[in-house]
C-alpha cells in the first residue's frame, strides 16, 4: 500500500507539522476533527501546504523522519516551493 508524506502550515501560527499516512483524506480529516494532539495545539486552523506518494508507507516513515531531523524552515519551505522532496531514502 503507498504511503504519503505531508506539511500542513498553521493559519494562525504559521508553524508546519510533517507526517506520513496510508490514507491521506482520512488523516487530514483527523486532523481537522483535532484527533492530532499536536495539530490539535495550531491556533486556528490549518491548510496542508505539501503532499507526495511513495510506494509504501516504511518509506513515506523514514522520508517523514528525515525531514524532521532537517529543523530548518528555509529547507522545509524550499521543499513546498520545489513541490518535491529530492531526497532518495533506501
Amino acid at each position: 500500500m503507498v504511503g504519503y508524506v505531508y506539511i500542513l502550515r498553521s493559519l494562525g501560527n504559521d508553524k508546519y507539522y510533517i507526517g506520513s499516512t496510508q490514507n491521506i483524506v482520512r488523516r487530514i480529516r483527523e486532523h481537522e476533527l483535532g484527533k492530532s494532539s499536536y495539530v490539535s495545539r495550531f491556533i486556528g486552523t490549518f491548510e496542508m501546504v505539501f503532499c507526495q506518494q511513495y510506494i509504501n508507507i516504511g518509506m513515506a516513515r523514514k522520508v517523514e523522519k528525515w525531514l524532521k531531523l532537517q529543523k530548518d524552515r528555509d529547507f522545509i519551505e524550499r521543499v513546498i516551493t520545489d513541490g518535491v522532496i529530492k531526497k532518495n531514502v533506501n
